[in-house]
């Protein structure tokens, strides 16, 4: 932030702290890690009414962090949460940050937002004493005041401290954040602040914005991914009043102030395209996937696989497969521009605004300090909004015609564009010996990546290989483009290495949770399972038993979680989940009711890439462009949720928002083969494949 903009905050006491622009993750399946030098901040306004306004470059898209990180703040600085105003991913007053994804809100950026709130709350106290003339130590801080408790006429307040100043300072020593023990706003099950504007309607969204003079635009699209436009003829769709037809570079839209009069002249534009040669589809890529991998990567490798299979009394081969995935969020990509004396201002829906900018600076040539992204509330991304190809394209066509311009994909855009969870195939092998105990684990792991590949079973000889992955896939890997998606990797290693376990354990002959303690001696994923066990009524017994039960568990982000569910299954292979208890270990929890929420969030959003969701494609060409048939959830698809946050005080918050999907796939799998004998191998467990298993079985 240049000097000159940082006064112009106005009156207030503005404390910073150092932050990195730059992270890096510690050691494989770690936080990542955070420098602080001096040329980055991230600060604290106090303003002169005793308001505190927090600047943050996270985002809220509908998971709670403009609820949780108020609280983060309140609890360090003393003051009541209704005192905080939050301002959320906007480049120009926000601090740098990567981007709200990977459940790191309040892991990794929470620390970093209580020191600041430590330090902001340590200069008021210095500032307290100078003007009461008492020491600082003997000053206490409570609801915004600073006052000697021996004397009460030794009071003052926030607001009259910052009364007209402008002040900057930092402490010699930043003292530690609280104890746990002295909480009193964090653990507090506090309302979402977002909640009313939301249920009101008044909540605004990138495409509820409107400036004078806009401009809606429709943009011509390729039919299939790999198809170069040989031409374009836009005479007819200029024929309508109103509309503006821009050519740039590869870009060609019209555009108008009504919106159905751009899609109008859209549809008159003709256009060709080459595509390219025959190659794969949704049938063909879990092959494809194996045979153009690249080299692979050694992330586990321990003890020696010979050894392993010497001691062992039985060895299991199987292949799992799942499908690409779309995010399917509620609200499509978005953006607003506007250029107004070369400065470019977008309100994008993103979940990494400052990414976003360097792309818009990029794409428009032009230096980073002339682009500022704000973004408005974000109707959902679940890691699907890191990319703002509707940013870029809004900049530039508020470029070309010199007025504002909102471009909104449609839903069929949005499925074409999106970045989907990659499709996969991994080749597991294991052995137990003859007292049930797994001595080796070998997993070749194609196109997911390396989330949660690594066993989480006591395991003497292991080896894992991951051959390409959501981050940096192998040129000619993927068909379009792959991304993240809600604990991404996670959902595919899961499934298969939790399906693989129950089959081990039915051939050892033991009780799918009597197995997995015997192979586990992590005290922390001990306690989940037993949780939720005893919480699920869970009632020991070989599978199949016919009951329809099954269990699943997994690490993520250090949150420990294990999920139990109980489900029917009709003749027609149709799957109905009626029952599911998850038990999470999430450390201490800064808004319970907020985790919870996220709990059962991310047990429906579950549902859907267990049961239905699954991209079919043919040589780039996506032939699911909207609900119609790409199915999610449904409300009646609910089963009931039980939500249970294991008490964890010594540890430190950790990840909320994604670990209790990681179960989903594998938990339904092992209860369809619990009611049907069948075992499934491959996402989403569709009615026709639980059929075939059925069948199989029979």
């Amino acid at each position: 932030m240049r000097r000159r903009d940082f006064v112009k905050l106005g009156a207030g006491i503005v404390v910073a702290c150092r932050i990195d622009p730059l992270w890096a993750f510690q050691g494989r399946g770690q936080l990542p890690r955070f420098n602080y030098p001096t040329d980055f901040n991230a600060y604290l306004r106090v303003g002169g009414d005793g308001r505190v306004t927090c600047y943050v470059g996270k985002v809220e898209l509908g998971q709670g962090s403009m609820t949780a990180l108020t609280q983060l703040v309140a609890e360090e600085l003393s003051v009541a949460p209704a005192s905080i105003d939050m301002v959320m991913g906007d480049t120009d007053l926000c601090p740098w940050d990567l981007g709200t994804f990977g459940s790191m809100c309040i892991p990794v950026f929470g620390p970093v937002l209580r020191r600041a709130a430590v330090e902001a709350r340590e200069v008021l106290r210095e500032l307290a004493a100078e003007r009461l003339q008492v020491p600082a130590a003997s000053l206490e801080v409570k609801n915004g005041s600073i006052f000697d408790p021996r004397d009460p006429e030794k009071t003052v307040t926030f607001a009259s401290l910052a009364d007209g100043k402008a002040i900057t300072r930092h402490v010699s020593v930043v003292p530690p954040l609280k104890d746990p023990a002295s909480f009193s706003v964090i653990g507090q099950s506090l309302p979402r602040r977002d909640a009313t504007e939301k249920v009101t309607g008044r909540a605004k969204y990138s495409g509820d914005l409107r400036l004078p003079g806009m401009l809606y635009a429709k943009i011509v699209r390729p039919p299939a991914h790999g198809a170069k436009q040989i031409r374009v003829d836009t005479s007819a769709a200029a024929s309508v009043q109103g509309a503006l037809v821009v050519r740039d570079g590869d870009l060609v839209a019209v555009l108008h102030e009504q919106p159905d009069e751009a899609a109008r002249a859209l549809a008159l534009i003709a256009a060709e395209f080459e595509r390219g040669a025959a190659a794969i589809d949704d049938l063909t890529i879990f092959d494809h996937l194996v045979s153009a991998a690249p080299a692979g990567q050694q992330i586990v490798g321990q003890g020696n696989l010979v050894e392993g299979e010497r001691a062992a009394s039985a060895v299991f081969e199987e292949t799992f497969l799942n499908a690409y995935v779309a995010h399917a969020t509620m609200e499509t990509h978005t953006a607003l521009a506007t250029i107004d004396g070369g400065k470019v201002t977008v309100w994008a829906s993103t979940q990494a605004p400052f990414m976003v900018k360097t792309q818009v600076a990029d794409s428009l040539g032009v230096p980073p300090d002339r682009v500022r992204i704000i973004t408005p509330f974000v109707g959902g991304g679940f890691g699907g909004k890191t990319m703002g190809q509707q940013a870029v394209e809004a900049a530039r066509l508020a470029r070309a015609t010199g007025r504002p311009v909102q471009v909104a994909f449609d839903r069929r855009e949005e499925f074409f564009y999106d970045t989907f969870r990659p499709a996969a195939t991994m080749k597991l092998k294991a052995a137990i010996d003859g007292a049930g105990k797994i001595v080796l684990w070998s997993a070749d792991v194609y196109g997911a990546g390396e989330g949660g590949a690594a066993p989480i079973y006591d395991i003497p000889h292991q080896r894992v290989v991951v051959y390409g992955g959501w981050q940096a896939p192998a040129p000619g890997l993927h068909p379009f483009g792959v991304g993240a998606w809600r604990a991404p990797a996670f959902n595919s290693n899961t499934f298969a290495r939790e399906l693989l376990i129950d089959r081990m354990a039915a051939s050892a002959g033991l009780d799918p949770l009597t197995f997995r303690l015997n192979n586990l001696s992590d005290p922390r994923m001990r306690r989940v399972l037993q949780t939720a066990a005893d919480r699920f009524g869970w009632v020991p017994s070989k599978t199949p038993s016919g009951r329809g039960v099954g269990m699943a568990c997994g690490v993520y982000s250090n949150t420990y979680v294990a999920t139990f569910a109980e489900v029917t299954v009709d003749g027609s292979g149709q799957v109905r989940v009626k029952r599911v208890v998850c038990a999470q270990d999430m450390g201490v929890a800064v808004n319970p009711q907020g985790a919870r929420t996220q709990i059962e969030g991310a047990i429906t959003m579950g549902l859907g890439y267990a049961l239905s969701e699954e991209i079919r494609f043919r040589d780039g060409e996506i032939a699911d462009r909207g609900f119609d048939t790409y199915r999610i959830p449904r409300f009646s698809w609910l089963p009931k949720i039980d939500a249970i946050l294991v008490d964890s005080p010594d540890v430190p918050p950790s990840a909320g928002g994604e670990p209790a999907i990681i179960c989903m796939g594998a938990v339904i799998g092992n209860a369809i083969h619990d009611a049907t004998g069948g075992r499934l191998f491959q996402l989403p467990l569709t009615p026709a494949r639980v059929r075939e298993a059925r069948m199989t079985h029979l």
